[in-house]
């Protein structure tokens, strides 16, 4: 029994970090733009170009800027943070973030 238990333990552990939410900070943010309301692409300031696909459309975004709403700690998170258009309100979610380009190696010394 305590094997089982044990074997469940590590796997509840072992997991956790499959299920979390990738976030970047909005201080490393060096720009934002959307083609289609559908995806966000990120331009960070290490390199790294990211998208999130949004949850659902969000039309006016292509067209208008917006403020994040954003807790305390400054972190934008996957499937947790919204945004809100300036002019028309329009609330958008934020869905799954991915890497479109990695950020550039560091030359060795």
């Amino acid at each position: 029994m305590k094997t089982i238990l044990a074997a469940i333990v590590f796997v509840a552990v072992t997991a956790v970090p499959a299920f979390a939410n990738m976030c970047v900070r909005q201080r490393d943010i060096a720009g934002t733009h959307s083609d289609d309301g559908k995806n966000l692409m990120f331009r960070m300031n290490d390199g790294r170009v990211l998208v999130n696909h949004l949850q659902g459309i969000c039309t006016d975004l292509r067209f208008e800027g917006f403020a994040w709403n954003v807790p305390g700690t400054g972190d934008i998170c996957e499937n947790q943070q919204s945004l809100t258009v300036l002019r028309s309100g329009q609330t958008c979610l934020l869905g799954k973030f991915e890497v479109v380009k990695d950020k550039p190696a560091t030359p060795a010394h």
